[in-house]
């Protein structure tokens, strides 16, 4: 079921965010217990038009009434560097399917299937606490051109002196995960767990909203 996100929905949830970041260990405090996000790759769908619409809402396109098909996700994290330090002014792209397995690129599946009011990708620029916040729906699978993936969320994040990071978010406990050709390329089983997250129900919502959150630690300190 989907509704119209209200004002009081979002500061209703951005409250709860803040509380959760509040018990996070400080900055630094296990900086050598970090482990590092693996990158993965962009892959072929990165919009070839962007939007009109690119803020961090992607249920609803501009001031459209009707929202997007597909179970509301609250995805939520931090940007990391090497020590555990939040960095500030990262730009986080997301991008993914709508709710029929269609990208927003233009050869990311059938243009009359496609939702029309799902954004497909948005923007988050970070602040002094590294937090990113996106309302999206939660990913679903597809085959393209004999290729199936599992449910995924693309990441791009872009830092200022740095290489554009990328990598993929998965739902944990997944199933289908097994059969996904770019999951299983993570090596490293700690990495590959390092890129699934928990869906889960997001506390006093009333319609079935999940809440998800990803932590994203990049391999550098950025310069002063």
């Amino acid at each position: 079921m989907n509704t119209r996100f209200a004002p009081q929905d979002r500061r209703q949830f951005l409250r709860r965010l803040a509380a959760a970041a509040a018990l996070l260990p400080a900055p630094g405090a296990f900086a050598e217990e970090l482990f590092r996000t693996p990158r993965q790759t962009e892959g072929p769908f990165y919009p070839d038009k962007l939007p009109l619409d690119t803020d961090n809402d992607l249920i609803i396109v501009n001031d459209q009434l009707t929202a997007a098909v597909g179970q509301i996700t609250h995805l939520s994290g931090r940007i990391l560097d090497a020590q555990g330090h939040p960095i500030r002014n990262a730009l986080v792209e997301i991008w993914q399917v709508d709710a029929e397995g269609v990208y927003l690129h233009s050869a990311g599946g059938p243009r009359e299937e496609r939702d029309g009011n799902f954004q497909g990708f948005g923007r988050f620029l970070t602040g002094s606490d590294g937090q990113y916040y996106f309302r999206t729906i939660k990913p679903v699978p597809y085959s393209r051109g004999g290729v199936f993936r599992t449910p995924h969320i693309h990441y791009a994040v872009h830092v200022k002196g740095q290489e554009k990071f990328t990598t993929q978010c998965y739902i944990k406990g997944e199933p289908l995960n097994e059969r996904d050709g770019v999951l299983r390329g993570i090596a490293d089983p700690r990495a590959r767990q390092a890129v699934q997250v928990d869906f889960s129900p997001l506390t006093g919502s009333t319609v079935g909203e999940l809440a998800a959150r990803f932590e994203i630690v990049l391999g550098f300190t950025p310069a002063a």
